[in-house]
């Protein structure tokens, strides 16, 4: 009896260990999908893969710029003029003839002392009676004003004037530091004014895809290609009842993951990475867990009917970070630092010590029975 129940004690052991040593033995595992070759091309970063996809990136830039310049909705600023609205207020003065102008002083504003353009799109003036000034610009309406009191003055003087404008607005809303309108005026008031003036852009602002809606229709602006490369035929002139929305970063991002300090996703709105500074923000990689030969961007699409390309950094030389310094990441780009092999095997032997412990505990209590 006292042998069998030790045989019983080992035997339930030993199963114990089998277990914990071949973990999911009984567990069928599908290997019957693609091998990796045909979803992935991977390619070395090399010093001349980073100088073609340099080269590709300036070609392309320079065929945004051109489409850029012959597109037909580019603003000029020679052009514009503004047109007075309902609920604009104008200063008039009729020069050397005081009782036609009501002065603005101390205790009140030109403001206060204008001529409000009605609903009607009309202003009231003495000797001139009822006169419509909307869709308008200043020069028309001094002329209006002068000829009408040439019948009572001779050659009258007359400056006019816009003290507030009131009757025009965009908005500007999402990501920038102070969302709300801004008046349209004399002075014209382009996507970059407009931003600048609503405090500019948040830090999870996405530059690349700004929406203006004008007159029901939408466009995406590119304001990081504006200010970082130069183009500026993207500066649209903004109108009555414009929108222009500011998304947040979204999807726009690099994700560093794997053996760095600090895995992260980084948002890519207003700035560029390459390589060495996705990893310098992570905290850098693990010297002692990371494999510097397994250093991988990983990015949607390929040649062909890849699903994705696998560009490998080989860092066991420091000099290739030199060459990582070049290689410009993508948004969505995911960066992952491989694990050592010998890490990988501590990590599995720190996963089986709990299970090992117990199977020692059992065969010292078998040890301990048959001492008694």
């Amino acid at each position: 009896m006292k042998r069998l129940l030790s045989c019983a004690l080992l035997g339930s052991s030993l199963f114990l260990g089998g277990c914990v040593l071949s973990p999911g033995s009984d567990m069928p595992y599908e290997n019957s999908g693609p091998p990796i070759d045909d979803l992935v091309d991977v390619q070395p970063i090399t010093f001349g893969l980073v100088q073609a996809q340099n080269a590709a990136r300036k070609e392309f830039s320079s065929q945004q710029g051109l489409k850029e310049a012959s597109d037909e909705m580019k603003f000029d600023a020679s052009d514009y003029e503004y047109r007075i609205g309902k609920g604009d207020i104008l200063n008039i003065v009729v020069y050397d003839h005081p009782e036609l102008t009501i002065p603005a002083g101390g205790e009140r504003s030109s403001v206060e002392t204008g001529n409000v353009v009605h609903g009607d799109g009309t202003i009231f003036y003495p000797y001139v009676g009822r006169i419509h000034v909307a869709g308008k610009n200043v020069a028309d309406v001094r002329t209006q004003i002068a000829a009408a009191l040439a019948d009572y003055i001779a050659e009258p003087q007359v400056e006019v004037n816009i003290a507030s404008f009131q009757s025009q607005k965009a908005y500007v809303s999402g990501q920038v530091s102070n969302p709300g309108q801004q008046p349209i005026t004399n002075t014209p008031l382009t996507v970059l004014d407009a931003i600048s003036s609503a405090g500019g852009l948040n830090e999870n602002a996405d530059w690349r895809h700004v929406v203006l809606t004008h007159n029901g229709q939408e466009e995406i602006i590119n304001v990081y290609d504006m200010l970082q490369n130069g183009q500026i035929s993207q500066n649209r002139l903004l109108h009555d009842g414009d929108v222009l929305h500011v998304p947040d970063v979204g999807d726009e991002k690099v994700y560093v993951l794997g053996e760095v300090q600090r895995p992260q996703d980084l948002p890519m709105g207003g700035h560029r990475f390459n390589l060495v500074d996705a990893l310098s923000q992570s905290g850098g990689i693990d010297e002692i867990q990371a494999r510097a030969s397994g250093i991988f961007v990983i990015r949607q699409g390929g040649p062909g009917d890849k699903q994705a390309t696998v560009y490998q950094l080989d860092a066991s030389n420091a000099a290739a970070y030199v060459i990582g310094t070049e290689f410009q990441l993508e948004p969505r780009d995911i960066v992952y630092v491989t694990t050592a092999p010998i890490s990988r095997w501590n990590r599995v032997i720190s996963q089986l010590l709990p299970s090992t412990n117990l199977t020692r505990q059992s065969v010292g209590s078998v040890r301990d029975y048959n001492d008694l």
